[in-house]
């Protein structure tokens, strides 16, 4: 589970930033008592601990807490892979990226000191929805129990974490040829998010055993069966296929968020042909193949598949 590995606060802007045991996070403000703080749309800065450590593999020594300008340094959640408007949940506190990288000033103390500033390139920013204090070690989390970016929050009735199985599709990854990357880093993201994933699985680029992997999660009664890889062009890429071979129905919004949140990235998104659609109670959703791309698609439509489960489940009515 992702958590916060530390809360950190400058009284000055553009100066490294300290490392503290506990702050409050205010409602459209930020976090108390940092220079950053305001009615703005950069009211928390937040960092991956990944992101430190290819610094300090660069620099072949340690970086403290807070050396970039970071609020929250975080650990298990790739950050800059998550689209604007995503909703994080901070120990109680709620958040919503609100811009990923900024421009970083010439006469920057941090860029001075250490040679470079990773924040430009891969740090996150957010504004503060709902307040809390947060300490190191609070857990961090996608909030899913919230429908689409500015719409008003609602509480899902879900009185138990969704099931999830994720299916990877590999002709070398099946015959342990390559290490299988996307499947786990797919994993990640839904157990950050607060799915129980019961089931991974890799199969080659074969449509009828892809297809006979997802009829075997919609007679398990798997909530969410998510594909990785087999999207793209080859006369091997047949993952869309077999998901409408299994589907009595297409949730067309699902692949048409992704590719539009994918193209904002790189123009290549239209040509992947992921689809998504319900077999059952089971929802049935593509994602291509790479880890990063995986991140990024699922996560472009991840708040809102929690909703859409209910309504398929039976667990809420029409909102």
């Amino acid at each position: 589970m992702a958590k916060i590995r530390a809360v950190c606060v400058s009284a000055e802007k553009g100066t490294e930033k300290s490392p503290i045991e506990s702050a409050e996070l205010r409602v459209n403000y930020g976090l108390a008592g940092d220079a950053h703080a305001g009615t703005w749309r950069r009211q928390v800065s937040l960092l991956d601990r990944g992101s430190v450590a290819k610094m300090e593999a660069g620099l072949g020594e340690a970086l403290p807490p807070g050396v970039f300008g970071e609020n929250l340094l975080i650990e298990g959640l790739e950050l800059c892979a998550l689209p604007v408007g995503t909703r994080l949940r901070a120990g109680g506190a709620l958040l919503e990226i609100t811009q990923i990288g900024k421009e970083c000033h010439s006469a920057c103390a941090i860029r001075q000191r250490v040679g470079d500033c990773v924040m430009p390139r891969e740090g996150v920013f957010a504004a503060v929805l709902e307040g809390g204090v947060v300490r190191p070690g609070d857990s961090i989390a996608i909030d899913v129990g919230r429908d689409a970016p500015g719409a008003p929050l609602i509480q899902t009735t879900s009185t138990a974490p969704y099931t999830a199985a994720v299916i990877t599709v590999s002709d070398k990854a099946s015959r342990g040829e390559r290490e299988d990357l996307s499947g786990p880093a797919v994993v990640e993201l839904l157990e950050s998010a607060g799915f129980q994933v019961v089931r991974t699985e890799l199969v080659p680029d074969e449509r009828d055993q892809i297809a006979a992997a997802l009829i075997a999660c919609a007679e398990a009664d798997i909530a969410l069966a998510v594909t990785t890889g087999g999207t793209g062009f080859t006369p091997r890429d047949v993952t869309p296929e077999a998901t409408l071979d299994v589907c009595a129905r297409l949730t067309p919004g699902i692949p048409e968020t992704m590719r539009a949140e994918s193209l904002k990235l790189t123009h290549r998104a239209i040509l992947s042909r992921q689809q998504a659609g319900i077999r059952g109670k089971t929802w049935i959703i593509n994602l291509p193949g790479s880890p990063k791309a995986a991140r990024e698609n699922l996560s472009a439509v991840l708040a809102s598949i929690p909703h859409g489960l209910d309504m398929l489940r039976g667990e809420r009515g029409e909102h």
